[in-house]
């Protein structure tokens, strides 16, 4: 039985509608793409999980593939205390939200289309004392949800909130339909050096020549935060442009909730799968999460699930495997869990590495045994050599943060070299 349609979201792609996300009176979405979009041979589907046909899509594939633009844990349930909605309705928090997400898209109510008034003048900056205050209220606001009209949403469970980046280097918050080129990530109290600590991650895997985020450590009035440089934005002509991307957990079809493998979520063999069937060259693509993967085992980020791995669809319609991001060398906390978000082979912490779980990887990657075991061998190298040297961190964090990190680091990449050694 088909219930009567409630309410109806636009879908925009840039400055076209793609389609209408509707929920009905029992709460369930349903999408369907446009017709014009549909005839257009070069409009491309907007996920994986949703390639482009007549027939509409339903509640599961819109929470998978739209919910998964929504803020998680207690982000989303702040978040909707303070519109004052149900935090397990995402079609309502889309409809306050979804202003500027991840990717290309926008959802905007019937009848409203992307504003364009903002590229008329220049954001006006923060100053450092209103960025501070900023920083303190995100807990209780993220997202400022329901403040200032911005209508801003990124997922995760860690704060966060999307900015512009002025010409002068200064922090703004995105008006109205424009466009965010940065995002900013405040260090929780409960992990101090956390910026620090991920600053140097994604610095140590671009001086490995991994493609990784940028990001520069800042401070406002003493806060640490992480100031992240958006890879799905590029300037043309001087105003930012949105670029598609989608993590892998949406282009599996699966909702964020489900995330980890353990959970039922996707594993290293469902998302080098994912890669051949997505990604315009493949074989390129395949090897840089088979270096993702390794290298995350390495810094210890046990918390690299699917949604931190994306793909990233270029101006020229390209695909690719996105560049690295959230990379956190977790182990540094102790109460945080060491097991692996996603197994290597069949090792869930770096102490069950063997030469067994390096050739089931290996199986998984649908790459060679030996390949994959020189690529450990050279990245735990690397991480070793690079570890030993300055690494260059924008924003030059502090030294009782990085020094140990870079010990750490040094030392587990000498625990992998051992271990391949040793089997």
């Amino acid at each position: 039985m088909t219930l009567p349609i409630l309410d109806t979201l636009a879908v925009w792609w840039g400055e076209r509608q793609a389609g209408e996300l509707s929920i009905d009176k029992g709460g369930a979405m349903h999408f369907a793409y446009s017709p014009d979009w549909l005839a257009d041979e070069k409009a491309p589907a907007l996920s994986q999980a949703m390639p482009k046909q007549e027939e509409p899509f339903g509640d599961h594939a819109c929470k998978a593939v739209f919910g998964g633009l929504l803020p998680e844990e207690g982000q989303r349930t702040a978040i909707a205390r303070a519109l004052g909605v149900s935090p397990d309705n995402p079609f309502r928090l889309l409809e306050a939200l979804g202003g500027d997400v991840a990717g290309a898209l926008a959802f905007l109510p019937q009848g409203e289309e992307p504003l364009q008034e903002f590229s008329k003048s220049p954001p006006e900056p923060l100053q450092k004392g209103a960025l501070a205050e900023l920083l303190d209220r995100l807990p209780s606001v993220p997202m400022l949800a329901g403040e200032g009209g911005a209508r801003l949403s990124l997922a995760g469970a860690q704060s966060k909130l999307p900015v512009v980046l002025t010409a002068e280097g200064g922090i703004a918050i995105p008006r109205p339909g424009e466009p965010s080129t940065h995002l900013i990530k405040p260090e929780p109290g409960r992990f101090p050096g956390l910026a620090a600590n991920e600053a140097f991650c994604l610095a140590l895997a671009r001086a490995l020549g991994i493609d990784a985020a940028h990001a520069e450590w800042r401070t406002a009035a003493g806060k640490p935060f992480l100031l992240v440089e958006r890879y799905d934005r590029i300037s043309v002509e001087g105003k930012a442009r949105r670029l598609h991307q989608e993590d892998f957990a949406q282009a599996l079809g699966v909702p964020s909730n489900r995330k980890y493998a353990a959970e039922g979520g996707p594993t290293f063999r469902d998302s080098f799968a994912l890669l051949r069937s997505a990604a315009t060259r493949p074989a390129r693509e395949v090897l840089k999460l088979a270096d993702a993967a390794i290298f995350n085992l390495i810094i210890g980020n046990a918390d690299a699930h699917a949604k931190n791995y994306s793909l990233l669809r270029l101006e020229n319609g390209e695909v690719v495997l996105a560049p690295l991001y959230d990379l956190v060398a977790t182990h540094m906390w102790k109460e945080l869990s060491s097991k692996l978000a996603m197994r290597f082979g069949r090792a869930a912490t770096l102490e069950g590495l063997d030469s067994g779980n390096v050739a089931r990887f290996a199986e998984e990657a649908g790459l060679g045994a030996p390949f994959i075991r020189r690529r450990v061998a050279d990245l735990a190298e690397a991480v070793r050599a690079e570890t030993e040297k300055d690494v260059q961190v924008p924003g030059n964090p502090p030294e009782e943060v990085v020094v140990p990190l870079a010990e750490a680091l040094s030392a587990r990449a000498n625990i992998v070299a051992l271990r391949l050694l040793e089997t």
